[in-house]
C-alpha cells in the first residue's frame, strides 16, 4: 500500500475560503474610498485626471476586484485612463494592501463604466419626447 504523505503537504494556489457577502460590500467600498483618495493625492500621472471611481467589484474568493471607472470627457479618454491605470496598478495595489489589512489583496483590474453617458442620452430622450408631447398639444 502507497502512502502519498506529500498530498498532506500540498497547497492549492488559493484557499478557496468564501467570505460573507457583507464582508465583500465592506472591502469592496473600502478599496473605492482608498483608491479614490489615491488618485487625488498620490497620482500625478496626466492621463488620470478627471476620472472617478464609479464602483467597485470583489469576487467571493477576494482573488479579483473589478474596479469602474469614468471621465468627465466620456469614452474619449477611456482607453488612455485605463492605460494610465494599468501603468499604476501595482503601486495602487501595493498601497492599498498596506491600508487595508487582508490576508492576500485581490487583483486590480479596470473597466470603463459607461453609466453616466447613458444616463444622459435617456434624458436628452426624455426632454425630447417631452417637446414634442408639447408640441403636438399647442398644435392640436
Amino acid at each position: 500500500m502507497k502512502v502519498l504523505l506529500w498530498r498532506k503537504y500540498w497547497l492549492p494556489e488559493r484557499s478557496g475560503k468564501v467570505v460573507s457577502n457583507t464582508r465583500v460590500v465592506r472591502i469592496a467600498d473600502r478599496i473605492r474610498e482608498e483608491l479614490a483618495e489615491l488618485l487625488i493625492k498620490e497620482i500625478n500621472d496626466p492621463r488620470l485626471l478627471g476620472i472617478s471611481i464609479t464602483d467597485v467589484e470583489v469576487d467571493r474568493e477576494l482573488a479579483y476586484a473589478n474596479i469602474f471607472f469614468s471621465s468627465v470627457e466620456g469614452a474619449a479618454r477611456a482607453d488612455e485612463i485605463q492605460a494610465g491605470l494599468e501603468h499604476a496598478q501595482g503601486f495602487l495595489r501595493s498601497e492599498l494592501a498596506h491600508r487595508i489589512k487582508l490576508r492576500v489583496f485581490p487583483r486590480l483590474r479596470f473597466r470603463y463604466d459607461p453609466t453616466f453617458e447613458r444616463a444622459e442620452t435617456i434624458e436628452r430622450l426624455f426632454a425630447s419626447l417631452d417637446h414634442e408631447t408639447k408640441s403636438k398639444e399647442d398644435h392640436g
